[in-house]
């Protein structure tokens, strides 16, 4: 059977803990979680998941991502 290689696609993130302000992650009052609105409903977002934007074109893309996932999918870019 063939194999494939997800392309490599470069994303901004921003790793989300309560008290800290991540764009689009709403804090839910007295929890340990947040939530993200999109077009299909709320995303829950956990303290310590990443929260991930994508931009292609002009077309700009924020969703959560556990930190589990989010390091095994995604690796640093050094900036020049």
């Amino acid at each position: 059977m063939p194999k494939f290689r997800k392309k490599p696609v470069v994303v901004e993130a921003e790793q989300w803990f309560p008290g800290k302000e991540v764009g689009g992650v709403v804090e839910r009052a007295r929890g340990t979680y947040g939530y993200m609105k999109a077009s299909e409903g709320k995303h829950i977002v956990n303290a310590g998941d990443w929260v991930i934007t994508r931009i292609e074109g002009e077309e700009e893309w924020r969703y959560p991502c556990s930190d589990v996932m989010f390091r095994a999918k995604y690796e640093p870019v050094e900036e020049d």
